[in-house]
């Protein structure tokens, strides 16, 4: 699925696209990620549903400029806007990682509201962050001054780490494309020194306020969020719904995509209004 639409969003554009027809199905990546990770959930879903993807400012093919910010509050102001802008009532939203914390803000803070929130390996409550990620914000301008050969060296390695089975190449290079530019190179290093985890202590002290369908599912294997968190998140969120899928790391997506495809399918079917 292309993302052929450009919404301009306080000096920054953002690149989104929606195709099919039926309820309004919204997707939402995290990082060092985009849409990408999506796309092919999209499709599929496409003949009954109508789905929306987006990069989020600084990921992907939206604006990486240095002035504008990437931290969770600017994502989910920028979020609920982009639903605005669509015209969405209610529609329903997949997250995977970063994209938990900016959905869940959205409707905690920006008065976004869905039908349904499916949350994949997400970040959205404390404690979080890699070892590599806390090493990025200790030393905020050291890799900005990396030769790009190594720059993509370090990034090969961060995203296979997120991979139980490991990424097809093809599958890692569309994931690296990104941030492999002049001016991906920096925005990969300022969304990870522009984290800040009191955003999820914020949406932690309220989860208890959802009163929407919640399920949270989790790869058994993810090294980066450990399947604690997601059962510890579920168990904060009334009525939550958690499942965990083995053989499966924190990309989901692409090491066990039958499983979360079918866990997409019945959720959507089984929360369609």
């Amino acid at each position: 699925m292309d993302l052929n639409e450009q919404f301009e969003y306080e000096g920054a554009t953002i690149a989104c696209g929606r195709a099919g027809t039926g309820p309004s199905v919204v997707f939402c990546h995290g990082t060092p990620f985009s849409s990408r990770v999506w796309s092919r959930y999209a499709d599929a879903l496409t003949d009954s549903f109508t789905v929306h993807l987006w990069d989020m400012p600084g990921y992907g093919q939206s604006t990486k400029a240095p002035d504008h910010p990437v931290d969770f509050g600017a994502q989910a102001r920028a979020f609920a806007a982009l639903l605005q802008h669509w015209n969405l009532d209610r529609p329903h939203v997949v997250a995977h990682d970063f994209g938990g914390a900016v959905s869940l803000r959205a409707t905690l803070f920006e008065q976004a509201v869905y039908s349904s929130l499916m949350l994949v390996d997400v970040v959205a409550i404390p404690p979080s962050g890699s070892p590599f990620f806390r090493f990025v914000a200790d030393n905020p301008t050291t890799l900005d001054a990396l030769p790009p050969y190594i720059h993509e060296a370090v990034l090969r390695a961060y995203i296979q780490n997120a991979s139980h089975r490991g990424l097809a190449e093809d599958d890692l290079q569309s994931l690296l494309e990104p941030w492999t530019s002049d001016t991906g190179h920096p925005a990969f290093y300022r969304q990870i020194t522009q984290y800040d985890e009191r955003y999820l202590v914020d949406n932690e002290g309220r989860l208890g306020e959802l009163t929407l369908p919640v399920h949270v599912v989790w790869g058994r294997e993810d090294s980066w969020i450990p399947r604690q968190t997601g059962q510890r998140l579920a168990a904060l969120i009334p009525g939550a719904e958690f499942t965990e899928v083995p053989d499966a790391g924190h990309l989901i997506q692409y090491d066990n995509p039958v499983v979360l495809a079918n866990l997409i399918r019945s959720w959507l079917s089984r929360t369609r209004p």
